[in-house]
């Protein structure tokens, strides 16, 4: 790995780690509203899925060795046990397809593609979190839903439309300035 592509990658486990501190709470559930799902959708946007999910589990590692990069500050082996550590899991998981689907054909990925892997990236997120806070809190999967998902997915959506229309300028840009190699480029080198 070049020395460009180690910093890229540190430089979005570190976006995602500060906007995962932008958390609000909900009283009904355990789940918080953060920043880390726009900082998610961005990584996989802007990274792909080899660089992306990279980024996505050097920032789960970081708190997985005791640095506060989760939500609310939180840290350690008991966040990714807890009722919204599925989410976590989802987040490298969900990256990785979303760079597939961003991947798959030559060249630039355009809004609708761009889009169609973000839906999916939050699907798999959505789909391991609940799972996760289902056998937690020892729920059913309507009650899991309405504390996991439901309730999140209109802010989610915007956050989906910010990161693509941020992602596919960001991603454009990188690529012109060199910090991202496109198949092609590698392919002639």
């Amino acid at each position: 790995m070049r020395t460009r592509d180690i910093a890229v990658v540190a430089l979005f486990a570190g976006l995602v780690s500060v906007l995962a501190q932008v958390s609000i709470p909900l009283p009904f559930t355990p789940v918080p509203i953060t920043g880390q799902v726009l900082g998610v959708l961005l990584t996989g946007a802007i990274l792909g899925k080899n660089k992306g999910a990279l980024a996505i589990l050097v920032y789960l590692l970081l708190g997985l060795i005791g640095l506060p990069v989760f939500a609310r500050g939180g840290a350690g082996l008991a966040v990714f046990a807890g009722p919204s550590g599925g989410y976590l899991w989802g987040y490298p998981l969900g990256v990785y397809i979303m760079g597939l689907v961003l991947e798959k054909d030559k060249g630039e990925p355009g809004y609708p593609r761009l889009v169609a892997g973000m839906l999916l990236c939050l699907v798999v997120v959505y789909l391991l979190g609940t799972l996760q806070l289902m056998a937690i809190l020892h729920v059913d999967l309507v009650k899991g839903l309405f504390l996991g998902v439901i309730p999140f997915i209109p802010l989610d959506l915007a956050k989906l439309v910010v990161a693509a229309v941020a992602g596919y300028q960001i991603r454009r840009s990188l690529r012109q300035a060199g910090f991202l190699v496109s198949r092609e480029t590698r392919r002639e080198s």
